[in-house]
């Protein structure tokens, strides 16, 4: 072949490259996230040997941007953030204020402008929520009070990075850069502002009113298709269709698009099916994301401008760390949470990286500026472990001097209040999850034919049924009629007249069978006998979903000949208790 092939080569070299350097680096006891950036930095500009292609790189990231933010919104919480508000709001906003004026002020010292500096300092003041939640997991800290302050504390970091990159461009001709074109280029600061956020306002609203109606109505109906790749396409779809769409028609960033569109899901009822059918090509497109920008980053600041990578990486390991600590500790928590929060917040990450881009894009940040964000970033993740390490030692140093001074410490109120509300959200949780988990135990009760599917594959049927009712005397179904949907009786009785027989059908019961099975046209009429609630499946759901699991088609199968058997025997009287289950239609 001769034809152009650079996107392959991009995609091939870009994940062939991280995957060798992210298992090096797990090796060596390292998050995956310093290979892959060591990995664009090792097929970049500007190290010698294989290159990529920069430019079909930064597409990529593109992408990976959108499914990076559409996970951050998927996973969103807002009943984890409300029970850790009352310090992780004011905590990180105070954090992020005072560590982006120290990072304005270093850069300013160097001879950068103020818009310089604060696109530094914002980008040096957020941590990644991807390395925490990983040093959290390693140390089976997520669950615990501490553990989960310290990602409250970054999800609204996130969420306040998400407004910076709102708010960047509608600033960036007053702050010395360059005026976004999709802003307009207006010359009156507060108009711009004003319109920026008109059109924010709306996209939100939309997303939040009509989102939540439409987008699980969506996913609901492709579910009911059965088809695992379509329901994967349905939810890469929304993701990047909600980024594209609202870039398009409301001039936002593809990052605050795709964040919104996890929200919308977060709290449907597909959130948990849409994060695990998108988890792998999230992860792919995230790792091309931070190998483009390892591909960005210039080796040789490291030689050229050592003392200002010295500055930013005491800026985020001890800088922030200090004024974290110092926040926590006066907001009235205990020395381990303080200790926990500076530890996690000791690293720099993905929102960094988008800041950097979007900076240097608006023309307000230099690109030295991106090289000394990415030094940080490399240099403070693969040190953040350490981090930990020394959390743990102060906090057992602590201990051990009240132990020798024999003072018992008091429990610290604030903790035992956030221990409480916490587990109050545990419960809550804990009751939904039980509640769609006695979904499934009172599907299996009422109909035993489904006692040997999974509780996974139960949840998968709930959302497949439809409901529907009918009315003492209602017919049905009527003997010749095209087979549309098989029955199951919830509550109520109905009458099934086959073959000079009539037979009494009540809850647990189903009906409507034989026919979507053999493909015939229906062989008995069955006439509602008290008020009924019935659980439909489609003749296309039925089929598809016993094509997937044979097993009950084998049942199934079985029953429809016995019935068939049973039907061409000749009538004879009926004793009741004798007619559960003998029809169908």
């Amino acid at each position: 072949m001769h034809h152009d092939a650079s996107l392959i080569a991009t995609v091939a070299m870009g994940l062939v490259v991280a995957f060798a350097f992210g298992f090096a680096a797990i090796r060596m006891g390292l998050p995956p996230l310093v290979g892959y950036l060591l990995a664009g930095v090792a097929i970049g500009p500007f190290t010698p040997g294989v290159m990529a292609d920069v430019g079909l790189a930064q597409e990529l990231a593109e992408i990976g941007v959108i499914l990076l933010m559409f996970g951050v919104g998927l996973h969103f919480s807002a009943a984890d953030l409300m029970a850790v508000r009352r310090i992780a709001i004011p905590g990180a906003v105070a954090q992020i204020v005072v560590a982006t004026a120290i990072g304005a002020a270093m850069a300013m010292s160097w001879g950068w402008t103020l818009g310089a500096g604060i696109v530094l300092g914002l980008a040096l003041s957020v941590a990644s929520t991807v390395v925490l939640l990983r040093a959290l997991d390693e140390r089976n800290a997520v669950d615990t009070v501490n553990g989960r302050i310290a990602v409250g504390w970054l999800i609204v970091e996130d969420l306040a990075m998400v407004l910076a990159l709102v708010l960047l461009p509608a600033f960036a001709e007053a702050l010395g850069g360059q005026a976004d074109p999709t802003q307009g280029g207006s010359e009156n600061l507060l108009l711009t502002l004003a319109l920026t956020l008109g059109k924010v306002a709306i996209f939100v609203t939309i997303s939040l009113v009509v989102g939540p109606r439409v987008v699980p109505w969506l996913l609901g109906q492709v579910a009911r298709v059965g088809s695992r790749e379509l329901f994967t396409l349905s939810v890469l779809a929304v993701a990047l269709g909600i980024a594209f769409g609202s870039a398009q028609l409301f001039g936002v960033s593809f990052a605050l698009g795709a964040f919104f569109a996890g929200v919308v899901l977060s709290e449907s009822s597909f959130s948990h099916k849409a994060a695990a059918d998108s988890l792998p090509l999230q992860d792919a497109f995230a790792v091309l994301f931070f190998v483009s920008v390892g591909m960005l980053f210039d080796p040789m600041v490291l030689v050229n401008d050592p003392l200002a990578v010295a500055a930013v990486l005491l800026l985020i390991l001890i800088g922030k760390s200090l004024v974290a600590l110092a926040i926590v500790l006066a907001l009235g928590y205990p020395l381990s949470s303080a200790l926990t929060v500076s530890a996690s917040l000791a690293q720099i990450g993905e929102f960094s990286f988008i800041l950097a881009g979007l900076g240097i894009t608006l023309g307000l940040l230099p690109p030295e500026g991106r090289d000394l964000i990415l030094a940080g970033a490399l240099l403070s993740i693969t040190a953040n472990p350490l981090a930990f390490t020394a959390a743990a030692r102060i906090e057992r140093w602590n201990a051990a001097r009240l132990l020798r001074t024999g003072i018992a410490p008091a429990p610290n109120p604030r903790s035992v209040r956030l221990e409480h509300d916490l587990q109050e959200t545990r419960k809550r949780a804990e009751a939904r999850a039980a509640q769609a988990a006695l979904r499934g135990r009172e599907l299996v009760e009422k109909f035993p034919l489904f006692g040997d599917l999974d509780p996974e594959t139960r949840e998968e049927l709930l959302g497949l049924f439809r409901p529907r009712s009918a009315e003492p005397g209602e017919r049905v179904i009527r003997a010749g009629d095209r087979a549309d949907a098989i029955f199951f009786i919830a509550a109520g009785a109905v009458e099934v007249a086959v073959a000079g027989r009539k037979i009494r059908l009540g809850p647990g019961d189903f009906f409507g069978e034989m026919a979507l099975l053999s493909g015939e046209r229906r062989t008995a009429d069955v006439t509602a006998i008290d008020y009924c609630q019935f659980l439909t499946l489609g003749v296309r759901e039925f089929r598809q979903f016993i094509g997937r699991h044979p097993t009950l088609r084998t049942k199934l199968d079985a029953m429809a000949a016995k019935r068939s058997a049973e039907n061409r025997q000749p009538a004879v009287a009926l004793v009741p208790g004798e007619t559960q289950g003998q029809e169908q239609g």
